[in-house]
């Protein structure tokens, strides 16, 4: 069921969160909310995504906020601290963000850094984690199998507890990991299952260890657990730069899960100057629960009149998209 338009631009709220480093190259995330029936959910595919991707996105949206979420199995979700592509004398100020967390995601293969780069900031990630942190590595597709191969030597003294998507492509990740598997640094898989036609592809061709997944770009919460079941690989639940109320529905997710042996990617709440509500980790950890948007930081967060029309076209026409695909 898709309610109508009207009702989602009753309550839509279109924010504006400022961020402490540039991060995915924006310095400002921007998102629709809107309330539902079970309550607000979060709409807030990012800006160069095309009407058919950002649709699916949508109808997560709706799915949280008019039905209600599979039964939770626990109710605090351990998050790691995020580090974007920083020089690494800024790691320590970074990880103070993330109080209690034991993981630490390192951002790497920035454009215009060399690998040099990257070893340096894991290197600096390592230290002020000590030698019981958990290090994984994020390098979003950005390497070919040969260079993805070489940073893995570069890195492995760092004791990594996984790559995550090294490489583009599903053939590419599958020749990566036969190549570094001997070394015992697995490979999680994210953009080639949230962006695929195929999410399945990963798990058929053996491409990785480890699925990483986000409720927003795989429909919401319900869809997401098929593909981990189908997958039959650990999951790791991650967060698309959401708002606390994005979050929430990650959180749930994460609490669903019939296993989550790693920390999630939930923490980053802690990238944001300001938020429209507090779930920043404390202790290493999210709680889970619906969160609803303080009625101070929507006025304050508001988006600019021509960014919040941008969004509002947006969202009539990523609605009619679904329409489309559903007719009646």
């Amino acid at each position: 069921m898709i309610p109508p338009l009207a009702e989602l631009l009753d309550t839509a709220r279109v924010v504006a969160l400022p961020m402490h480093t540039r991060f995915r190259g924006v310095d400002t995330r921007e998102a629709l909310l809107f309330e539902g029936p079970e309550g607000w959910a979060e709409f807030s595919p990012f800006v160069e995504y095309d009407d058919a991707e950002a649709a699916t996105w949508l109808a997560a949206a709706i799915d949280y906020a008019w039905r209600a979420q599979p039964a939770p199995v626990r109710h605090r979700i351990g998050v790691n601290a995020t580090v974007p592509a920083v020089e690494p004398g800024r790691v320590p100020e970074v990880l103070a963000r993330f109080p209690g967390c034991r993981t630490a995601k390192v951002k790497v293969a920035e454009p215009g850094q060399l690998l040099a780069d990257d070893v340096a900031r894991v290197r600096a990630v390592r230290e002020a984690m000590g030698p019981e942190g958990r290090v994984r590595i994020d390098a979003n597709g950005l390497w070919n199998v040969d260079e993805a191969e070489h940073a893995v030597h570069a890195l492995a003294e760092y004791d990594l507890e996984y790559v995550e998507q090294p490489c583009a492509t599903v053939p590419e990740l599958a020749e990566l990991r036969t190549r570094v598997k001997y070394m015992g640094i697995p490979v999680a898989a994210d953009e080639s299952i949230r962006k695929s036609d195929d999410p399945l592809a990963v798990a058929r061709a053996g491409a990785a260890d480890i699925v990483v997944i986000k409720a927003q770009p795989l429909r919401g919460v319900t869809h997401a657990l098929q593909i981990v079941t189908a997958a039959g690989l650990p999951a790791v639940v991650s967060s698309a730069l959401d708002t606390a109320v994005g979050l929430s529905q990650g959180a749930a997710l994460a609490a669903a899960l019939p296993s989550l042996g790693f920390d999630c990617g939930l923490g980053t709440g802690s990238l944001f100057l300001d938020d429209v509500a507090d779930l920043r980790p404390v202790d290493g950890a999210i709680p889970v629960g619906r969160v609803t948007p303080d009625a101070d930081a929507l006025t304050r967060l508001a988006a600019a009149d021509e960014r919040r029309e941008w969004w509002l076209a947006r969202l009539a026409r990523c609605h009619h998209e679904l329409a489309t695909r559903n007719p009646g």
